[in-house]
């Protein structure tokens, strides 16, 4: 009798809370009765929208195949809450750089989520407001262009770290890439020489962001909205497994946020702190301000660009790797490119990027070619707003479809091969878009930060494992080579699902310079 008096009341509150659902649907629709249309889209299931019908592992290509049918301004509605689905980079910059103050909040529903897995601190997910306005001025003080130029040596020490790395145990190309871009990452943040593979902070990084990619999806985290006891079972309970990695996800959160922040002050306090984001900003605190608000502030500050640098910039270069090996006669071109250049007795520097535009090529061909961002963060409307004739309601969660973009046959034939070609003119020149903005960081106000170290951080390990490696496939114990075939994992980052391959050292002086180092 227990069992079943439990059961019906569970059933009871949940029935109750899907009609209070319903009602506020119906309320919704009342009210907008008089108005201009929605934009269009599939036709919604009662309740539950359309979630039957989008891919649970792969949503942006539901919405790329419903750009085909319904354009590029897509309306989804999942358990009641509304999707504007944004399939075309001009939507995206004529609603979210355009028409900024209406498109630069974050739902509410992500934050709920957020929240949860214990990262609510995190400036990516704060709602637009004077906090993220101190958030971003921390980001542009210490990373602004002129800071990445101040900070080459630092990518540069970390690209032949990296070499020296691939030149003597090639098998662990992608322990390699990681550890050279938590190098940089910890270095530019915290002023923090990363020793070994199993680092306390990274490995703390490394666990967290696994956990974030699968339960953070906007699409998951409006059915967590929609139905907020789901966030309250007991983790020991059958279906509380999500429970279980978001209460071990804030303990991680924790670690992230407080032990490196630590180490910086720690290091100030002895007189042998290096320059970093960090303790940049600590040395500008204001005195009579509120203290421990300013700190806190820096401390999220630096775990969000270590957290949001840490993970894609890592499958970015694990994607390069790929793509070299699909493609070796883009490998080619690129390196006799290098050649003509500095030769074959130096590495490459930035002051030879000038003169380097196909690396810039293949640098915006990677972006493109599988973002590793398929759907960017969401953004949302804090006030309704009218598009081309369609209404868009306040507090829509506006999901920018980024794989969409990437696909725009008009703009880039036969998308799904890579073509670094397709961004120079027919002159030869490069297409003026710069990778800086490219779609992958972001539009608006909510243009990523640290964009510019991130572009330095890619072009140094790209051109530097190409002047010192020809990638290839690796040979099996036949002797024949092992196939590769482009295959990406899924979540809210993609990265490639793993292969083999051979890096082979194209010149002797190159190989003595790595281990003369």
């Amino acid at each position: 009798m227990l069992m079943n008096a439990s059961w019906l009341s569970t059933a009871s509150a949940f029935g109750g809370a899907t009609a209070l659902l319903l009602t506020i649907i119906i309320a919704r629709r009342k009210a907008h009765s008089s108005r201009l249309p929605y934009p269009p889209g599939p036709k919604p299931l009662p309740v539950i929208g359309n979630v039957l019908q989008l891919s649970a592992t792969q949503p942006w290509l539901t919405y790329t195949a419903w750009k085909k049918i319904y354009g590029h301004l897509v309306r989804v509605r999942l358990i009641g809450m509304e999707f504007i689905v944004v399939n075309s980079e001009k939507t995206a910059r004529a609603l979210l750089d355009q028409r900024s103050a209406v498109y630069s909040d974050r739902p509410q529903v992500v934050h709920v989520a957020h929240k949860l897995y214990g990262i609510e601190w995190n400036t990516v997910m704060l709602p637009y407001g004077s906090k993220l306005r101190s958030h971003r001025k921390l980001y542009h003080y210490a990373l602004r262009a002129d800071s990445s130029l101040r900070q080459s040596e630092i990518y540069l020490r970390g690209a032949r770290v990296l070499l020296t790395g691939l030149l003597n145990d090639p098998e662990r190309f992608v322990t390699h890439i990681k550890g050279y871009v938590a190098a940089i990452v910890m270095g530019i943040t915290y002023g923090y020489e990363v020793r070994s593979e199993n680092d306390p902070y990274v490995s703390t990084v490394t666990e967290l962001v696994e956990i974030l990619e699968k339960g953070l999806s906007p699409e998951k985290a409006a059915i967590i909205s929609a139905f907020p006891f789901l966030a309250h079972i007991p983790a020991w309970l059958p279906g509380g497994k999500f429970q279980r990695e978001a209460l071990y996800s804030k303990k991680l959160a924790q670690k992230a946020l407080n032990e490196p922040f630590e180490f910086v002050k720690t290091e100030m306090a002895a007189g042998t702190a290096a320059q970093s984001l960090v303790s940049d900003c600590l040395k500008q605190i204001d005195e009579k301000g509120n203290h421990e608000a300013q700190e806190f502030e820096i401390k999220a500050v630096a775990a969000t660009a270590f957290l949001a640098g840490f993970e894609t910039s890592s499958s970015t270069l694990h994607t390069f790797i790929l793509a070299m090996v699909l493609y070796p006669e883009v490998q080619a071109k690129a390196q006799a490119e290098i050649d003509s250049v500095i030769g074959l007795t130096r590495l490459p520097g930035f002051e030879d990027k000038p003169s380097l535009p196909y690396i810039e090529g293949i640098l915006r061909e990677i972006l493109r070619w599988n973002p590793i961002l398929p759907i960017s963060i969401p953004h949302a409307t804090s006030n309704e707003d009218i598009f081309e004739g369609y209404f868009i309601p306040k507090g829509a969660c506006v999901v920018i479809n980024v794989w969409a973009m990437s696909r725009d046959e008009e703009k880039y034939p036969d998308p799904d091969e890579f073509k670094p070609e397709r961004h120079f003119a027919s002159d030869g020149s490069l297409i003026s878009d710069s990778i800086l903005n490219d779609p992958i960081f972001g539009f608006g106000r909510r243009i990523c930060p640290g964009r510019f170290a991130a572009e330095s951080l890619l072009w140094a390990a790209v051109v530097s494992i190409l002047a010192t490696f020809r990638i290839e496939k690796a040979k099996g114990a036949d002797g024949h080579e092992i196939d590769v075939k482009k295959q990406f994992t899924t979540g809210m980052a993609i990265h490639p699902a793993p292969f083999r391959c051979a890096f082979v050292c194209r010149s002797a002086q190159r190989e003595k310079i790595l281990r003369d180092t």
